[in-house]
This record gives structure tokens, sequence and C-alpha cells, in this order.
């Protein structure tokens, strides 16, 4: 199972440090394909006076020294084309954000790299849609054909993150699962489609304890893998604080999703 969590946004080398060491057992497990994410921009806050991280050379430098002391792979996002080969120096996977999952240059960019790829599904976008993006990162590495198997060849991956439903609210529809992976391995993000973007006047909010339940029914329906923005101290973070889950948490429900998947057959 792959696995994805960490926190938001770099607030310090500290936070970086205590979360990492929270997460060790996932990379001991046998059964967990694990990366740590952390974004060194949050260039898409709601608000200009919110917090973005500590930009990319400083962030860049944080997340290679958690490569280093922990042993982890690393995923992290990129907003801009001249962000990714600095990115690709330090990064696994690189991430492309929701709001970005069209952006023909930056996918484009991202595919010439040579990492891993998750994209993240667009709050706007239709399920079946998503096949577009992911073939202008499979036609740039030379493929043609948008499957499953030619996918996860190619290291691309796809991330749901939950629907608009009217204004400052999202949905999952866990038809979207099935759908994309007809084409993809796909990722279940539960902490970010339990996100209620602009509600909290200024800020996005989120009710954190929707997290599990949605994490579960995606297991029941089966997935490639779980991202989970994680946090020692969510009510006081920087970013996402009401959609952060504590590492504990995590621990919690990754033991209730191997016993679905068990139950599934998949493990």
């Amino acid at each position: 199972m792959i696995l994805i969590a960490g926190p938001c946004v770099i607030e310090s080398k500290e936070q970086l440090e205590i979360i990492a060491g929270e997460l060790r057992e996932f990379q001991k497990s046998e059964e967990i394909d694990f990366y740590f994410k952390a974004s060194f921009d949050k260039a898409n806050r709601t608000s200009l006076e919110s917090y973005r991280g500590p930009g990319l050379e400083k962030g860049l430098q944080m997340l290679a020294d958690i490569k280093e002391l922990f042993g982890y792979k690393i995923l992290t996002d990129v907003h801009e084309t001249y962000q990714v080969q600095a990115v690709a120096q330090v990064a696994d996977v690189i991430q492309i954000p929701a709001f970005l999952c069209r952006q023909t240059d930056l996918l484009v960019a991202v595919a010439k790299s040579g990492k891993g790829i998750n994209i993240k599904k667009g709050q706007f976008m239709s399920p079946a849609d998503m096949r577009y993006s992911l073939l202008k990162v499979l036609k740039t590495k030379g493929r043609e054909f948008a499957d499953y198997e030619t996918s996860r060849e190619e290291g691309v991956w796809l991330t749901e993150r939950g629907t608009f439903f009217g204004y400052g609210d999202l949905v999952v529809d866990y038809r979207s699962l099935p759908i994309m992976g007809r084409f993809a391995p796909v990722i279940f993000d539960a902490t970010h489609s339990v996100q209620r973007p602009g509600g909290e006047g200024g800020r996005s909010g989120g009710n954190r304890e929707f997290v599990e339940p949605l994490a579960l029914a995606a297991a029941a329906v089966g997935v490639d893998g779980f991202f989970f923005e994680t946090h020692h101290d969510p009510d006081n973070a920087l970013s996402d604080g009401p959609n952060m889950i504590v590492p504990q948490q995590l621990k919690e429900i990754v033991e209730k999703i191997f016993a679905i998947e068990r139950a599934r057959g998949g493990v």
C-alpha cells in the first residue's frame, strides 16, 4: 500500500523532525510504500496574508535533511515550471496540485523530470476527464495509451481529494475511485477531502472527524494508496489545521485500513 503522510507545509526544521520521527513505523513496514510529504510553498492560499512556507531553496534543503536523517522517500508539490528541476534533485515523487491538474506546461515539465508523479484531481474535474491530464504526462514520456499498467510502469498516480459541493464544501463521489482506477493507480486523500474551502473567512476550514470514515470507505471500495496530512499539533498548524490528524490517529486508521484490505482479500 502506498502511504503519503506529513504536514501540509514546512513550518520549521524542528516541526519536520518531530512529525517525521513519529512516522518511523510506516517506513519499517514491509506492507507499506511510505512517502514523507510537506510543501515548501503553498502558492494557492486563500488570503495574501496566509503563511506559505519557507520557499524553494530553504524548503528543499529541509526536505533533503529529512531524507538523509530518516531515509524517507520525499513527495512535494510544484506550482511553477521553473521549480521542477530543483525539486527533482530532492523529491522522489513530484505532485501536481489539484488546482493545476490541467496546466499543460507544468505537467510536461514534471513528466520530463524522470521522477514519479502524483496528479491530484481538481475539485472541478470529473474523474473520467483526468485521463487527459494523465495522457499529457504519458505522451511526453512517449507512451500513447492511458491504462492502469502503463501508468503504474511510468510511476504516475492520480489522487482523489473531493469535489466542490456548492460553495465552501467538498463531497467525495466514490465512483471516481474505480473510474480513475481503470487508467492509473489511485490514491485517496482523506484529509483534503474533509476540507471546507474558504470556510472560515479568508482561510479554509475542515472537519477532521470525518477523515477516518471517508478513508475506511475508500479502503472498502479499493485504492492503491492513501494520503493523510499529519501534524503533531493541528489546532495550531499554520495551514490546513482543521483537516489534519495527529500521528497516533493515523496509526489507528492504517490498522483499520489493513483489516478491511484483508477482508477484501487484498493483503
